[in-house]
This record gives C-alpha cells, sequence and structure tokens, in this order.
C-alpha cells in the first residue's frame, strides 16, 4: 500500500515547523499559504505547493490546517476556495488551530455531508516541540480517522491521543491551556512578592524552571481518574493530604509575606480556599478553625 499524500494549509509560527518535519513524508507532501514567500524553502526540499485550499485537496487525502482562528478555519474549510469544494470522500481533514468545539463540531457535520472526516487535533508544546518533533496532539474524531492521522503526526509529536469524538480535542485543549495561564497568572503574583521582598527575580525565575523539570510542575498532581472526594482507604488519600497539607502551610506563610509587604495575593488567597477541596480531601482542620 502506498502512503496517503499530506497537505498542509498554514505555514506560521507552528505550521511552519510542524510541515518542515513532513518534508520526508513517503507519499508526498503539498503545501498552502498565503504568503507566496513563505511556501520557497518546502518547494525547494521537494514539496508541491498549491495556490489554494482547494487545489490541497486536489491532490491529498489527510490535510492539516494550521490557522489562527475560527473565521479562518471556516474560510480554509468552506470558502469559495475551501477544501470541501475539491475533497474526495475518504478525505480526512485536521485542524491544529485552537478553535470553539462548538465550530469544531458544525465544521465536522459539513464535512460529513461530502464524505469527509473532520477531526479537531489541536496541539501543545508550542514552536520548540514543533521543531523537535516533540508536541503533543489531542485528537476528536472517529475511530477511523484517528488511525489515520497518527502516523504523520507522529512526525511532529511524540504523543498522539485520541481525546474522543470530534470537539474532544478542543475540549482537552482548553482544559490543559487553563492550567497554563492560570499558571502564569499565579507566576506574576509570586514575582510581585519576590520583588517587593527584595528579591532578583531572574534568579527566582532560574529556581522555578529547576524545580519543575524535576517535579513535573502542576501535571504531577494529575494522576488520578477523577475528581471526585477521596473515600477512606484510597491509595491516594495520605499523598494528596501531604500535598495539601504542605500546601496550605506555604501558602499561609506568603499570604502572611505579602500583608507585611503591602502587596495583595488574591490567587493565593483562592489557592488557599481551594486547594483541600480541589485535590479531592477537603480543607485541614488548620484551615477550617
Amino acid at each position: 500500500m502506498t502512503e496517503p499524500r499530506i497537505g498542509f494549509i498554514g505555514l506560521g509560527a507552528m505550521g511552519a515547523p510542524m510541515a518542515k518535519r513532513l518534508l520526508d513524508w513517503p507519499g508526498g507532501l503539498t503545501v498552502c499559504d498565503v504568503r507566496a514567500e513563505a511556501l520557497q524553502r518546502y518547494t525547494e526540499a521537494g514539496a508541491d505547493a498549491a495556490l489554494s485550499p482547494a487545489e490541497v485537496a486536489e491532490r491529498a487525502t489527510i490535510i492539516s490546517v494550521a490557522v489562527v482562528n475560527d473565521a479562518q478555519v471556516r474560510d480554509v474549510l468552506t470558502g469559495p476556495d475551501g477544501l470541501l469544494r475539491s475533497a474526495a470522500p475518504g478525505t480526512v481533514v485536521a485542524v491544529h488551530s485552537t478553535i470553539s468545539d462548538l465550530t469544531a463540531e458544525a465544521l465536522a457535520a459539513e464535512c460529513t455531508t461530502h464524505g469527509v472526516e473532520f477531526v479537531d487535533a489541536p496541539i501543545s508544546g508550542g514552536a520548540p516541540g514543533a521543531k523537535k518533533g516533540t508536541l503533543a496532539v489531542m485528537v476528536g474524531g472517529s475511530d477511523t480517522a484517528f488511525e489515520q492521522v497518527q502516523p504523520p503526526f507522529g512526525c511532529f509529536a511524540d504523543l498522539v491521543v485520541h481525546a474522543g469524538p470530534v470537539g474532544a480535542g478542543t475540549r482537552m485543549k482548553l482544559a490543559r491551556n487553563l492550567v497554563h495561564f492560570i499558571a502564569f497568572a499565579a507566576t506574576t503574583e509570586a514575582q510581585r512578592l519576590a520583588e517587593a521582598a527584595g528579591l532578583d527575580i531572574t534568579l527566582l525565575g532560574k529556581v522555578v524552571r529547576h524545580s519543575d523539570a524535576v517535579t513535573g510542575g502542576p501535571g504531577a498532581i494529575m494522576l488520578r481518574d477523577r475528581t471526585a472526594p477521596i473515600e477512606e482507604g484510597d491509595f491516594w488519600l495520605p499523598i494528596l493530604r501531604h500535598v495539601r497539607d504542605l500546601g496550605e502551610k506555604d501558602l499561609s506563610l506568603a499570604i502572611d509575606l505579602g500583608a507585611r509587604l503591602d502587596i495583595a495575593l488574591p490567587l493565593a488567597e483562592l489557592a488557599l480556599e481551594h486547594l483541600g477541596p480541589g485535590l479531592g480531601v477537603g480543607a485541614s482542620e488548620r484551615q477550617t478553625s
């Protein structure tokens, strides 16, 4: 059996390194971007260039889309020169852009009327992960579509998970990025506290990056298969109670330091309130007393 030809639309900060890692795909690669100059490096390396998404669909049967937002994704699929104008039945369209899960479901329904499989396949790992081939891809779609996209996705990702039906990939990406950006907000709060305490916040950054690389950061506690309160006798109960106790102690000390330095720490206060219940072990007696 010959390998399918891959199409790739959108050669921006994320799409460019992803597409580059597909240049050696045995079935061949067709690329498309609104900027003609973005195509040159790929054509020089042996890829074909297409002038429109519709032209990509004439040549490729698995097509990755990495554009900016919902409107651009809709245009790529359903616009006057969109993929659905010429995509053959059985074509798989994979959208790597982070869009609304409702948009993903609506586009999947439209694709179905053309006999085309749609998967939402957002990515995590940023441009460095794309360049190294170490992205994580969260796929929402049918079992058949997932099997088809796994091999080409493996060129730019070392973790490809089937999150569930269409929309599930996007919902998983939104949950993953919730961790990311809440952590960023907490980081800015920690920097303000450290700065007010007269500390070098660049050194603090080194310590955070070093310890997160060792401990795994927030992902280190994401090991349970549900979020319900933990019952007595459960393996996780003493472990996560220990995490709670350490967290409540350190959060309380940080809040006390902030009060003495007249630095508001609203995220720390929320974390102190919600840490134990969020872990499934409830607040400690010290916190509830």
